[in-house]
């Protein structure tokens, strides 16, 4: 009987798709990384994910991870990759590094002050909603300048980059616009600005390999690594409908 795949078997996998993708965009493969979705699977699958040698891990919501990451090994570097509501902003400065969706003043200066009251030093990114969706979070490309010059007040936050959620398109080509145009933001604003973005989060399971063909450093993969989500405990449900 064939050999059932593994986690490490399909990050392999997507890891040679990445290669792939960064040759046709003459990029090293090595400038992009995978960041591990792990949302509403447990402990088990973590250690899976990190055996086979992923060592980013997203959560999308503070109190699944509130629940998780304690139960889980030592080690990886957590990012939270979902919105975050200014009420969860000291839980999760506990138990993340890197937050991807800062989208307003007011989430920003609530992070910065609660780093700087508990001494966490976190490092950010500004989500952009580059489609125009309504049904979105991020900010309109118009008003980050601001945001930015904000930024650059703080003290303990420390800007790193953007991120973005393509629309749910079917064909995988059909969100390349809106990767080009988050590059372009980010080129234009560290220009005007004179400092460093290093990272693009942008591209999940449907659409990476057009992300990273448009520059994303970090892409964010969860189905394609792990199956479809199961429902890890009755305790996560009810955590997912709290935040909601």
């Amino acid at each position: 009987m064939e050999n059932e795949r593994t986690v490490a078997d399909y990050v392999a996998e997507a890891q040679q798709r990445i290669a792939d993708a960064c040759t046709r965009a003459r990029r090293q493969a090595d400038e992009v990384e995978i960041i591990g979705v792990t949302k509403t699977f447990g402990p088990n699958v973590v250690e899976e994910a990190m055996q086979a040698g992923l060592r980013k891990l997203g959560e999308n919501r503070v109190q699944e991870a509130a629940a998780k990451i304690p139960e889980c090994p030592s080690g990886p570097e957590w990012h939270l990759i979902g919105h975050l509501q200014r009420n969860k902003v000291r839980q999760a400065l506990e138990l993340f590094s890197v937050l991807h969706a800062v989208d307003s003043i007011r989430l920003l200066d609530q992070i910065e002050h609660v780093a700087q009251e508990a001494g966490h030093q976190p490092r950010i990114l500004l989500e952009i909603n580059v489609s125009g969706e309504a049904s979105k979070f991020g900010l309109r490309p118009n008003d980050v300048p601001a945001v930015i010059e904000r930024t650059l007040q703080a003290r303990s936050v420390t800007l790193v980059g953007l991120m973005t959620m393509a629309p749910f398109v079917p064909e995988p080509e059909m969100a390349r616009p809106v990767f080009a145009k988050l590059r372009e933001c980010r080129d234009k604003w560290q220009t005007d600005f004179g400092i460093g973005l290093p990272h693009l989060s942008m591209g999940m399971s449907n659409d990476f390999e057009i992300a990273v063909e448009e520059g994303a450093t970090w892409v964010r993969l969860g189905t394609i690594l792990f199956g479809h989500r199961p429902k890890w405990a009755t305790m996560l449900r009810e955590s997912v409908d709290e935040e909601t």
